[in-house]
């Protein structure tokens, strides 16, 4: 068998001790990095009090979430741990506290200096990736991934947005045993075991387009699309009266930019009673609108998968899912059948707001790192 490289625990959030049930099933360690992915319904900060008083030694990070990716696939009301082992990855990690007014170069040193450090630490783990938790109400996913683009030279991305199931009241992140709003949190990792961070997303563009003629970009609001209100607009377009938007209308139809070559989701989160729509990342005036079409989830979940085994299987795989695809596959009657999918190549993960991918804030896409077996000891 190969050698484990990812050691991975869950436990229902409200437990009388969900530390004990995650500590005997992740075991011993020791680990470079724990991510824990926490359902809003447990006693959080009981539960980060806990971690950092047992993992003393082991940078322990993580977020709330829209839902957990655990042995069964598509869960809730769970929390989930995964864990690096210190014999395979080398980590450290960095807190970006105040997001409403954090420095860009002091975030870029930061990283650039956390890189060095685990580069001249360890030149034998060849190997890196970075993995990045933010606050999912912030608004400022965008602008952290913009910024962090300048510090991650070669060095792959992969994240998500901390979510509070589909409240959208309160997100959290988790550093140093402090459940944190308005921050982010980067882990930058290195190891012998070879990666692939990757995105999938199973939608293509239409020929239906429209333009944003009013914005507050602040607020990723949209109040005019064509000159016109944006929700009965985009109704319109959609066949349907402005009273049927609301979730699934917006997974199962968002709309998709064009950036660098390549098509980019931006999702509606929802509609305000005043006809203004409200989208999970950057939108201002002028932007272009496509209208995206879904392809079967199913067929194309089990298609990128497979293209990640070729010509190895990844041992395991990390990953942060938008609660958007989470709705579609409900509303098509298809978790299950994703479900199965996630089971058979070893993904672990949770639900978001929202994912980034190396340089960019996306919406509606699977994000993450695929792990390899280490190479055989000569």
């Amino acid at each position: 068998m190969p050698q484990p490289v990812l050691s991975v625990a869950q436990v229902p959030a409200q437990a009388d001790d969900p530390l004990a049930v995650l500590c005997a099933e992740l075991g011993n360690g020791p680990f470079a990095l724990i991510a824990v992915f926490m359902s809003p319904q447990g006693d959080l900060p009981a539960l980060a009090d806990d971690l950092r008083q047992h993992f003393s030694d082991t940078p322990v990070i993580g977020c709330t979430t829209a839902g957990e990716i655990t042995t069964a696939g598509y869960d809730d009301g769970m929390i989930v741990a995964a864990a690096l082992p210190a014999a395979h990855f080398s980590a450290a990690t960095l807190l970006v506290r105040d997001l409403a007014s954090f420095d860009p170069q002091a975030v870029i040193g930061d990283m650039i200096r956390a890189r060095g450090a685990l580069a001249q630490a360890h030149p034998d783990r060849e190997h890196e990736f970075a993995f990045l938790m933010i606050d999912g109400l912030s608004t400022k996913e965008d602008a952290l991934t913009s910024a962090l683009a300048s510090g991650l030279g070669s060095m792959p991305l992969f994240g998500g947005s901390a979510a509070d199931g589909t409240r959208f009241l309160e997100t959290f992140v988790l550093h140093d045993g402090q459940m944190l709003r308005n921050a982010a949190v980067l882990a930058v990792v290195r190891t012998h075991c070879p990666v692939r961070v990757f995105k999938f997303e199973h939608f293509r563009p239409t020929q239906t387009r429209m333009v944003v003629t009013s914005a507050d970009p602040a607020r990723r609001i949209v109040r005019q699309i064509n000159a016109e209100p944006a929700a009965r607009e985009y109704a319109r377009i959609l066949g349907k009266d402005p009273a049927q938007l609301n979730p699934f209308t917006f997974a199962a139809h968002p709309v998709v930019v064009r950036i660098g070559g390549r098509h980019h989701v931006r999702s509606i989160r929802q509609v305000e009673e005043n006809g203004d729509l409200v989208f999970y990342s950057a939108i201002d005036e002028g932007l272009v609108l496509t209208l995206a079409e879904p392809l079967d989830m199913v067929s194309h979940l089990a298609r990128e998968f497979d293209a990640l085994s070729d010509p190895d299987a990844p041992i395991a795989i990390l990953a942060c899912d938008c609660v958007l695809r989470r709705m579609e596959a409900q509303e098509k009657q298809l978790s299950g059948r994703l479900s199965e999918i996630l089971r058979q190549h070893r993904v672990t993960g949770f639900s978001t707001y929202g994912e980034q991918f190396n340089t960019m804030h996306v919406n509606q896409t699977l994000t993450g790192v695929a792990l390899y077996a280490p190479p055989a000891k000569p």
